[in-house]
């Protein structure tokens, strides 16, 4: 049986797509070929590294990618999902082939201000709301 492919897309490919990829990856890296990438390619949070850890989760070996990598490869995915907010998603590039376009919204890590432990305590609430929308939605497939 093929994998499901699934493309997560958020601005920079430095939080929300990431942890979407992660959780993927770790609930059922055997049912789906898990990607993630960024409208503009930034560079991976290490606050959100850290949040993921502590819950047993490492993010080692994935970076940040440009959506239009995957889409210059000609590389079709079976879902696109976009987790950045609603006028971000709508500059998503559209990837080749037929998929199912989804938009699952999440707060940008990157607008909590304050000091690492305020930002790292806001990241938390972001990561569980992932894990559950992941989580809820495997269970579904």
């Amino acid at each position: 049986m093929e994998e499901t492919r699934i493309m997560f897309v958020c601005i920079h490919n430095s939080a929300r797509s990431q942890m979407c990829e992660a959780f993927v990856r770790h609930y059922a890296a055997d049912r789906f070929d898990v990607h993630s990438s960024g409208i503009e390619a930034g560079a991976l949070n290490p606050l959100v590294v850290e949040a993921m850890k502590e819950i047993g989760i490492s993010m080692d070996g994935q970076y940040a990618k440009p959506a239009m990598g995957y889409i210059e490869r000609d590389e079709p995915f079976d879902y696109v999902v976009t987790v950045c907010d609603e006028s971000s998603a709508e500059r998503c590039p559209m990837f080749p082939g037929t998929h199912k376009r989804m938009h699952w919204g999440f707060p940008d890590p990157s607008a909590i201000q304050g000091t690492d432990e305020q930002k790292l305590a806001g990241i938390r609430l972001i990561r569980d709301a992932i894990e559950q929308r992941v989580k809820s939605w495997l269970a579904e497939q």
